[in-house]
């Protein structure tokens, strides 16, 4: 479990703020996360790493010369927003154009996706690279649905250092591309790991088994063994990992033997020694294959807080590829070869003060509207906090488990953020979207970006002119659902919170269509996504970090499901209750 922290909602302010203080020759804080402290090249390509926080050294500790220019840092186990994505890039661009690197994780490609359109269209070249090594998570014939674990280092290493190099943007991502496609990552786990602050680990492995296949946020393994020798298990990693050797490597009558780097990565708990005794059966089988082990790594590179485990990474060289691996690197968490950088002065970069945005002249109706948008919030705010843990629950069945404290740190995120929009006057549509993107910001993850479209989509619907109506509430909800769909690619079926939005789009338009008020018209459309989130039970997970623990989610409903369905009585009880007071004044 972990054992020191105050506030476990502040623990990943507090580990930055700390992680900068003892760092400092490497890295300097900005708004969503660290860039480097000492001067980069001028126009050349600046690479901007991240995802959640939990995974150190991932990702702040691999920021330095010849390493990453940037690290977005996430809450715990969360993506970090588009806004910390889109702020940290904007601090490390060096005039050459930005790539960004994350483990592929369905709310890491939503925040950086939003960011690289925004950074677009400043007039900034933004690409992506989106790692996807674990072998477990998918079969070959869907690589691009893998996710990123341990290999995240081989494809940021090598990116890293042809853009130190002076390759233009184009060849950056090629050659990072190339090291994505010859990195495999396999892994085990011993025991779960346990968030601050909480009584119980995401996910148990029974005394004596071991979870294999696991990932890096509390995902359970998709199989369970007893406990191997360190040689059997050492047996066990390779054996995995050369059943799928990339294309593109030395024919057999070649007579240089291929050359892999191998990397025994530990979780969190397992020792160093412990490590060392595995890989040194890894060697003997890699050279038993007639394989070249260049600098193995063997060492906690991605970690997930407490978790007893392991991971073994082969990255297959080409000449090229070892060159820019070899190449010096200075980061808090890896270093090699010497490497000389002059430190940045206090006008280079600084911390990007908050700005106070401005509130959009509304209407009296609009202001009016918007304390019942505040009092919605509140009372999504209230039905979050109550459920939060068995909303972790239900995620943690097929998922990570985190599922409550993000829809927790969100709404509450969104109600202060709407209450000070209201305070300075804000109509319906600008306190939808200051929630909005207080939420996306603040939760991170798949879900705080989808809540964020959604309260922006129905802002955009109901304006700050005139006081909103159960049309443009109706047109709202529809926008939220196309948006949804649009950007994150679930649909029905999917056993995901569209399998909610969708039939509670329907019903609401329905009876709005058929002249009953907003109230009424969502009263029974609340009804019909209560129904709907119950029955997502039955469903297969096709999305998300839940697909590859498909059946065993079979017989539970979607977590993301039931806050919505949860959030959306809520309001029809607010609504009820607005009503009544009309009534009686």
């Amino acid at each position: 479990m972990t054992r020191l922290f105050n506030e476990p909602a502040a623990f990943a302010d507090e580990m930055i703020e700390g992680f900068v203080a003892s760092h400092g020759r490497w890295v300097k804080r900005v708004s969503g996360g660290v860039i480097r402290n000492t001067k980069s090249t001028p126009d050349t390509v600046a690479l901007v790493i991240g995802g959640g926080s939990g995974h150190y050294p991932a990702f702040a500790g691999l920021v330095g010369q010849g390493l990453a220019h940037g690290a977005a840092m996430g809450n715990l186990f969360a993506s970090p927003s588009a806004q910390q994505v889109f702020n940290v890039a904007k601090a490390a661009n060096n005039g050459g154009g930005v790539l960004l690197g994350y483990g592929n994780y369905a709310g890491d490609v939503l925040h950086f996706t939003q960011a690289q359109e925004r950074l677009r269209r400043e007039g900034i070249d933004c690409r992506s690279i989106a790692v996807t090594d674990d072998v477990s998570s998918a079969p070959l014939t869907e690589r691009s649905k893998r996710r990123g674990i341990a290999g995240d280092l081989t494809v940021f290493k090598v990116a890293a250092a042809a853009a130190e190099a002076g390759y233009p943007m184009d060849d950056v991502v090629a050659v990072a591309e190339l090291a994505n496609d010859r990195t495999r990552s396999f892994g085990v786990a011993f025991t779960g790991c346990t968030l601050p602050g909480a009584d119980h680990p995401l996910f148990s492995v029974p005394e004596g088994r071991m979870a294999v296949g696991m990932g890096i946020h509390g995902e359970p393994g998709i199989d369970e063994t007893g406990i191997p020798t360190a040689d059997g298990l050492a047996e066990l990693l390779v054996s995995k990992l050369l059943t799928e050797i990339p294309d593109g490597l030395p024919s057999e009558g070649n007579t240089t033997a291929p050359r892999v780097v191998p990397i025994l990565n530990g979780l969190g708990s397992v020792k160093y020694e412990e490590l060392f005794v595995v890989y040194r059966r890894v060697a003997q089988l890699l050279a038993e294959a007639g394989l070249e082990a260049v600098d193995p790594q063997v060492g906690e590179l991605v970690t997930s807080f407490d978790m007893a485990g392991t991971s073994l990474t082969l990255f297959w060289l080409d000449d090229e590829l070892e060159t820019l691996w070899n190449a010096p690197a200075d980061a808090p968490a890896f270093r090699r070869g010497a490497i000389t950088a002059a430190a940045l002065e206090v006008s280079d970069a600084g911390d990007e003060a908050a700005v106070e945005l401005s509130i959009p002249e509304a209407s009296a109706d609009s202001r009016a509207a918007a304390a019942l948008v505040l009092a919605a919030l509140d009372a999504a705010k209230a039905v979050v906090d109550a459920n939060a843990d068995e909303l972790g629950r239900i995620d943690a069945i097929a998922g990570d488990g985190d599922h409550g404290i993000g829809m927790e740190r969100g709404v509450r995120a969104a109600v202060e953020a709407a209450t000070d929009a209201i305070g300075r006057g804000a109509g319906a549509a600008t306190t939808f979207y200051t929630a909005g993107d207080a939420w996306a910001d603040k939760a991170g993850g798949t879900s705080g970006a989808l809540w964020g479209m959604a309260l922006r989509a129905i802002g955009d619907a109901v304006g700050d002119i005139k006081a909103p109506d159960a049309d443009s509430v109706a047109a709202g909800v529809s926008g939220a659902a196309a948006a949804i769909m649009d950007f994150g690619k679930a649909k029905p079926g999917d056993k995901t919170l569209v399998d909610v939005l969708v039939p509670f789009r329907d019903a609401l338009a329905s009876a709005v269509g058929a002249g009953q008020s907003l109230t009424e018209a969502w009263g029974l459309a609340a009804a019909a996504a209560q129904e709907a989130a119950d029955a997502t039970a039955n469903l297969l997970p096709l999305m998300g970090r839940a697909r590859p623990h498909a059946e065993k989610s079979l017989g539970t409903p979607d977590a993301g499901a039931v806050s919505m369905a949860l959030i959306i009585r809520a309001i029809h009880t607010t609504l009820v209750e607005n009503t009544a007071i009309k009534e009686k004044a």
